[in-house]
């Protein structure tokens, strides 16, 4: 029996639901029942250059409020202080800061922990605490935390050794929104995103063992995500790495702005775009959700488990064109 006799034999996807398997990925919806019993989460794309415009749209066309009335913890991407997509664009916190004060936020708090260099550093170099005091934004420091301050996580399914510190106020918080950047990453991560944004949660004493663990790295990457769950992701893809990164590297303006709540979906969404620019071989020669990170998170069960599972949806025609031919990448892988 082929492979495409066998998906077929499967209707209704009444297999799947007694085996609980998850590698049967059909390439195209249309090959399985599955495709359209299976519940989706939705991604909203909107095709932009306007930051302040796109995330409004973005997060609006989602059609839920996960902030208000909460304390908001804001995890951005200020692993150095490098221009954006190297971290999170200035204008970018800024507009979702105001947009997620609009949506009834109680409070928000800019949480993070850079790497290699010293997170004060960075975020006097970007102007972070300008930027927050003057939005009545408050500012976590994870560096400067006491030992009080972390809180070690041992997950029952792991490639860590012993488990990882994570900051108590991520642990803590009752809404956590991302905000991540698109790039690749050549020192063994492949790419960074919402997953990989997670690394920042952690003690810098742990990335040793990280930096270290070459033939498991992308999978304990994506192991810290059992730690905590956002409520609201948002993918500045306006511009991205192509190759090289995190810092620096090939810059392509894709003009997109992605939001959603599974990292699994936004993290593909957003390898798909890298390949529909041009990527270099690591995103290029591998199936999206092959991609170690995704693959492991998969397994894990941080969100969904296939493609088919994503809806990427638009506003406008532009960003309904370029949603459709997203699609079509991911269905490919």
């Amino acid at each position: 029996m082929n492979r495409r006799e066998f998906i077929t034999s499967i209707a209704g996807g009444a297999l799947l639901a007694i085996t609980g398997d998850r590698g049967i990925t059909p390439a195209k919806a249309e090959t399985s029942q599955m495709a359209t019993n299976m519940a989706k989460t939705k991604v909203s794309l909107i095709k932009t250059s306007d930051r302040a415009a796109g995330i409004k749209r973005a997060i609006d066309l989602l059609g839920i409020n996960s902030v208000k009335g909460k304390n908001v913890l804001l995890k951005p991407n200020f692993n150095t202080a490098d221009p954006f997509p190297g971290s999170t664009h200035n204008d970018t916190l800024t507009n979702l800061i105001l947009h997620l004060k609009g949506m009834g936020a109680k409070g928000i708090t800019v949480g993070e922990r850079s790497g290699p260099p010293d997170t004060a550093d960075v975020l006097k170099d970007k102007g972070i605490y300008n930027i927050c005091k003057n939005l009545g934004a408050g500012l976590i420091n994870f560096e400067e935390l006491p030992p009080e301050g972390w809180v070690k996580v041992k997950p029952k399914e792991s490639h860590w050794r012993d488990g990882f510190y994570v900051a108590k106020p991520i642990l803590d918080s009752e809404c956590i929104v991302s905000a991540c950047c698109l790039k690749t990453h050549r020192f063994g991560g492949v790419f960074t995103m919402s997953l990989k944004l997670s690394v920042g949660v952690t003690h810098k004493d742990n990335m040793r063992e990280l930096h270290t663990s070459f033939l498991s790295m992308r999978k304990m990457i994506a192991e810290i995500n059992q730690a905590y769950k956002p409520s609201l992701i948002l993918l500045d893809a306006i511009e991205a790495f192509v190759d090289g990164g995190p810092m620096t590297g090939t810059r392509k303006r894709a003009d997109v702005i992605v939001a959603g709540t599974d990292r699994i979906a936004i993290d593909a969404v957003g390898v798909a775009i890298l390949k529909e620019l041009g990527s270099n071989e690591a995103i290029m020669d591998r199936k999206i959700f092959e991609q170690d990170q995704i693959a492991r998170a998969v397994e894990i069960g941080l969100g969904i488990l296939r493609p088919e599972e994503i809806e990427i949806v638009s506003d406008d025609e532009n960003g309904k064109r370029y949603a459709k031919k997203l699609t079509e990448i991911l269905l490919q892988g």
